[in-house]
């Protein structure tokens, strides 16, 4: 496959990144600064240098180019509003509309799970944070586009299992960031799973099994 990962510099999208290069797929990215790009380039990872930020939808893209996907792995993780608003809100619509105009249909978003810390005090950014969350999976499945919405629980950089509980709704828990890249690149390569929304918690399926246990008629 051709990926383009938004995010690629994040914890998931430069796992995700190093998955699917793994596999023999071609991986390109958006960076914002050009050192970024020589880093990925001795990586074997094309990247576009941009700001999605300020970037226009015609801007974004040309730079996704002829790809076969896209995945949207940026985000705020609760910071300033007004960068929770321009990358996890604007930043969701605007690539939406990008894939459309580059006739790209496969578009996958690593959102979050809603009970995500529910039982703590979170303060006015987290709250907002989660509610622009919520906006970008709504836009996402009501476009036309060929979406997956992905819901990993707590991340954490504990080693990958290899090993997950996967399924339209989870409890929420914690999960290694490399089981979450692991179970990207898999569900990418999963043509017979799309318009769906799924969630990712620890769990003892195997990886592969936990997604093909969630392919459904289309």
């Amino acid at each position: 496959m051709d990926v383009f990962i938004i995010g690629i510099t994040g914890n998931i999208g430069g796992l995700l990144a190093q998955k699917l290069v793994s596999k023999g797929d071609t991986v390109h990215g958006l960076v914002r600064r050009d050192e970024q790009r020589a880093d990925l380039a001795a990586r074997g990872v094309n990247a576009v240098v941009g700001d999605l930020a300020t970037m226009s939808v015609e801007e974004l893209a040309a730079a996704f180019g002829n790809v076969d996907a896209i995945v949207f792995s940026a985000g705020s993780n609760g910071g300033k509003m007004e960068v929770t608003k321009a990358i996890d809100g604007d930043g969701v619509t605007k690539a939406i509309e990008a894939a459309r105009r580059a006739g790209i249909n496969r578009f996958a978003l690593v959102s979050v799970l809603p009970e995500s810390w529910r039982e703590r005090y979170l303060g006015d950014e987290v709250e907002y944070y989660f509610a622009v969350k919520k906006k970008a999976d709504i836009a996402l499945s009501r476009s036309d586009l060929d979406w997956l919405i992905l819901r990993p629980s707590l991340l954490v950089d504990d080693p990958g299992t290899g090993t997950v509980s996967l399924g339209p709704a989870e409890f929420h828990d914690q999960i290694a960031r490399a089981d979450v890249a692991e179970t990207l690149a898999e569900l990418l390569h999963e043509p017979r799973i799309g318009q769906q929304i799924l969630e990712l918690n620890t769990g003892s399926t195997p990886i592969r099994d936990a997604v093909k246990a969630n392919i459904r008629r289309r």
